[in-house]
């Protein structure tokens, strides 16, 4: 039977990563039972506290034990922790450690990466977690390669994530390597989760990173912002705020993490994102609007940045498609 450990955060976390990673192996157990086999997992959630309450006490957690009480682990999740709670569970990290240490497999669950890296165990490997934190995990782990666009993420039994809800995936992607693919494929089926998902690219949201103190880059990244349908040139650019085109790229991507032309290109995929979204103009006059006229690059980068083709994307995300979609097959 495999021992797993599910803790149990201090402070703000995601509450669904708990309840939702332990309801999915009690599913496989129940599966199981159904099936005249013996059950394959043993839960045990791991706090540092005897309670946890969220949500201003709405929603209470009781963790069976404490690390030091635990029993010995084959996989411990590190449920989602609201970043700057980060700090409140350092706690944790010799146990992690030391249970790694002694063959149990570890995995994060969206912003559990940042636990996760903080025990060292991530240390020349790669990782995901959500897309609107990981401006600021490259910035605290620049020695870890960050795969922003991965639901899971798998290098010697080290496993990661993606954002919010796609840490059902990795669940599913443990429950299949521990219990089969015909037991992972029944919990999908039975909880509704699309099976193998891979990509978290077409949920992601540019923001524009200006969490810096660099003031002409903050300008010229503004510049490009407000004039995305015209053609723009980087030593133009770089010459309008008087920085050697050398420094510039430098400096655009020591304070942004993008050189500038993927900047350029994420601020203009982003605006063509809103407009497939609400709007209802054709790809080809999307492509002008943001500053394209090259059909094949701007459907190339598209594709590269979301993983769906313009088209694709406009008709799962917009209303209207969506809608029209509808009506056909109700008239079909």
């Amino acid at each position: 039977m495999k021992q797993i450990s599910i803790i149990v955060p201090r402070g703000e976390y995601i509450l669904s990563s708990v309840l939702g990673s332990y309801k999915i192996f009690n599913a496989v157990n129940a599966y199981l039972r159904r099936a005249g086999k013996e059950p394959m997992f043993n839960i045990q959630l791991v706090g540092l506290d005897d309670r946890s309450a969220l949500y201003g006490g709405a929603f209470t957690v009781t963790p069976d034990v404490t690390p030091e009480q635990a029993r010995k682990s084959d996989l411990v999740i590190i449920s989602a922790i609201s970043v700057p709670y980060v700090a409140q569970n350092t706690d944790f990290i010799p146990w992690i450690r030391k249970e790694h240490a002694n063959g149990a497999e570890v995995a994060s669950l969206c912003t559990g990466a940042f636990l996760l890296a903080m025990t060292g165990l991530l240390d020349g490997k790669s990782c995901s977690t959500h897309w609107m934190a990981a401006d600021a995990f490259r910035q605290m782990f620049p020695h870890i390669t960050l795969m922003t666009d991965k639901i899971v993420t798998d290098e010697d039994g080290i496993y990661s994530s993606g954002g919010a809800y796609s840490f059902l995936n990795l669940v599913l992607y443990i429950v299949e390597k521990y219990a089969g693919r015909e037991v992972a494929i029944y919990i999908a089926k039975l909880m509704e989760i699309e099976f193998e998902r891979d990509s978290q690219s077409p949920f992601t949201i540019f923001r524009g990173q200006k969490d810096h103190e660099d003031e002409p880059i903050k300008q010229a990244q503004a510049y490009m912002e407000e004039n995305l349908d015209k053609k723009m040139n980087i030593d133009t650019i770089a010459q309008k705020f008087a920085i050697s085109r050398r420094n510039f790229e430098r400096r655009f991507k020591k304070a942004t993490a993008n050189t500038p032309v993927e900047y350029l290109q994420r601020v203009r995929m982003e605006a063509a994102k809103k407009s497939f979204e609400s709007g209802n103009n054709n790809v080809n006059e999307v492509m002008y609007a943001v500053g394209y006229t090259d059909d094949k690059a701007f459907r190339s980068i598209f594709k590269k940045i979301t993983g769906l083709s313009p088209l694709a994307y406009r008709r799962k995300y917009n209303r209207k498609m969506i809608n029209d979609d509808c009506y056909e097959q109700i008239a079909l």
